[in-house]
């Protein structure tokens, strides 16, 4: 009976899972990253996560086949992956004295893609805090969209819908288009005075998330018919369809699946979602997840215990992994 450990890291929270055998998982929350100028907080939060699991679950980390862990800004904010690979599994050797598990790293988008579609190839397209597509089939074809934060990119995430509402809300204070009316009303029981929303934002290392916090305002919104609202939610789903369709590279299964949170808004948003995805390529099908990202990194964790997984910048590393 394997015992896997998968961790789940992003901009509006972090999430750590152990699984025995076919059991279910059992988890536990932990905080969402921060960027600053010395890079994301990627490295030190999967530590903090490894030893709060170690703690809860002894037997289990004592007994480990695979961790796997997947997390946004992998690639682009922290500077050595592969150095973080090799301290996860330095941190969990003082568990045991005679086994050392092998340990998989990928940036959110693989973790995301095995969950979502199990391992199968076509692509995905991830919203979340940020949002990324991504279309593989696991072993030539890689071909990563977005996913470059939310001041290059990051098209219909939660950062990207929640600055675009704060923004109408900001014109309507200013008295330039009084469409923003109602989100300036949610955003000032939200964030307070306008004046304060500088400070509020443009201080904080994990701005980002504090963006996407916004996003069931605008969403609850757009659900009731506001006229701005709806046209931002709209928009997030016609950037998502684009990324994902982009992401389906030359060779790839024409296979598309939606995931992370922000489609649980629905609404508009899965609508223009789907509508986009026809116009632009009619072959696509459009496929529920089967499941989340924390289920990916279990999944990646499983294949790095089997050996069915190497290092394969600037994508996945592997530290301790054989593979066959």
């Amino acid at each position: 009976m394997s015992v896997l450990l998968g961790i789940d890291i992003g901009g509006s929270g972090s999430r750590v899972a152990i699984r025995s055998g076919d059991g279910p998982r059992r988890e536990l929350t932990g905080p969402r990253i921060g960027v600053t100028t010395g890079g994301s907080s990627v490295p030190e939060t999967a530590i903090a996560l490894l030893r709060r699991a170690r703690e809860l679950w002894p037997r289990e980390c004592a007994a480990l086949d695979g961790v796997g862990l997947g997390a946004s800004g992998l690639a682009t904010l922290v500077a050595r992956p592969d150095e973080l690979a090799r301290a996860m599994r330095a941190e969990l050797a003082g568990t045991s004295a005679d086994r050392l598990s092998p340990v998989a790293v990928a940036i959110d988008a693989v973790t995301a893609h095995l969950g979502a579609l199990g391992g199968r190839p076509g692509a995905i397209v991830a919203l979340g805090t940020g949002a990324i597509a991504f279309g593989t089939d696991g072993l030539e074809i890689w071909r990563r969209v977005d996913g470059w934060g939310h001041l290059l990119g990051d098209r219909g995430g939660g950062a990207w819908i929640g600055n675009r509402g704060l923004e109408m809300a900001m014109r309507a204070h200013d008295g330039v288009d009084a469409s923003g009316a109602a989100l300036l009303v949610r955003a000032r029981a939200r964030f307070g005075d306008p004046l304060e929303w500088p400070a509020q934002l443009y201080t904080r290392d994990d701005r980002a998330g504090v963006l996407a916090g916004f996003v069931p305002e605008v969403a609850e919104l757009a659900a009731s018919g506001d006229v701005a609202a709806t046209a931002i939610m709209a928009a997030a789903g016609e950037e998502a369809a684009r990324s994902g369709v982009a992401a389906l590279a030359p060779g790839l299964a024409a296979r598309l699946a939606a995931t992370g949170g922000v489609f649980g808004a629905g609404g508009v948003l899965a609508s223009s979602f789907a509508r986009t995805v026809t116009a632009l390529r009619a072959d696509v099908e459009v496929t529920a997840p089967l499941g989340d990202p924390l289920d990916g990194a279990l999944l990646l964790a499983g294949r790095v215990a089997r050996g069915e997984v190497s290092t394969h910048e600037p994508y996945v590393w592997t530290a301790g992994s054989i593979a066959r």
